[in-house]
């Protein structure tokens, strides 16, 4: 199995976001025929302030984003793991920051919805309150893609490893994570995360990072990028380069079974969180 990611600089204009990624996307088809591609966190829109945002988000099934990912998949026959999309939920003034995956013929197989939300204070004193505008999610959720699980995450919670003992448990042979990882926290612990969590669960672990800095009410925020791929013995076997490309990596089933028969820690496990 093939897996490419696609690394963007998300701004706040849709229309040329998603034809940025669309183009990007032909493009890894064209040259290495991925049987998944994978998207960032908020490819569609980013760089807005609270209120933009939540003026921005649409319905799913339904809007620009959720229509681009769900007939590139059906015109090329290849799973698409639409990193997030902004989801309005009627009723609430927040939104559901959501993971969407369609499958070869376009349908929709898997709804992720970011269960940990990144409110924090950065190193350099940057804000970040994204409870503000977004509605956690409380499910764990996979879905399978020829023979292999796939598990989804996104962005913050790859600090919180009980997610991933839960998709561990759940059999997961890959678990994918779009972000938009800040250049702050993401210099010191984008890859440190990665790697352990790969190693934690014995899976490929797939993060496909948003690049570039925008202004955000007057202030510059920039993420990290550094998209990449671990293999189950935690050696990074695919990296992206710096600004928007995309990145291809070979998955290999018979790696996650000689990690797990080599070090078998489902069956060594005595202590486990709920």
């Amino acid at each position: 199995m093939k897996i490419s990611m696609i690394q963007n600089h998300a701004r706040p204009d849709r229309a040329a976001n998603l034809a940025r990624v669309e183009a990007m996307m032909e493009e890894a088809v064209k040259t290495d025929s991925p049987d998944l591609i994978v998207l960032t966190e908020y490819f569609e829109l980013y760089g807005t302030g609270v209120s933009e945002k939540l003026a921005a988000a649409q319905p799913a099934p339904g809007g620009e984003a959720y229509a681009m990912a769900q007939n590139f998949a059906r015109k090329h026959g290849v799973y698409v793991h639409a990193g997030t999309i902004m989801e309005r939920v009627e009723g609430e003034n927040r939104i559901y920051n959501t993971s969407f995956v369609f499958d070869r013929d376009g349908t929709e197989v898997a709804a992720y919805r970011k269960i940990h939300m990144f409110d924090i204070e950065t190193p350099d004193g940057m804000v970040f309150r994204e409870s503000d505008s977004v509605k956690p999610g409380d499910e764990i959720v996979t879905y399978d893609i020829d023979g292999m699980k796939v598990g989804c995450a996104i962005c913050y919670d790859i600090r919180f490893f009980e997610l991933f003992l839960q998709l561990e448990r759940a059999g997961c042979d890959i678990i994918v994570l779009p972000a938009a990882f800040t250049l702050q926290t993401g210099k010191d612990h984008w890859e440190l995360l990665a790697r352990s969590r790969a190693v934690e669960t014995q899976t490929y672990f797939v993060a496909c990072g948003q690049t570039g800095t925008n202004i955000v009410d007057g202030v510059p925020k920039a993420c990290y990028g550094h998209s990449l791929v671990v293999d189950p013995w935690g050696h990074v076997i695919a990296r992206a380069s710096d600004g928007e490309g995309f990145v291809t990596a070979r998955i290999d089933p018979a790696q996650i079974k000689r990690v797990r028969n080599l070090i078998p820690m489902t069956q060594h496990r005595r202590l486990a969180c709920n």
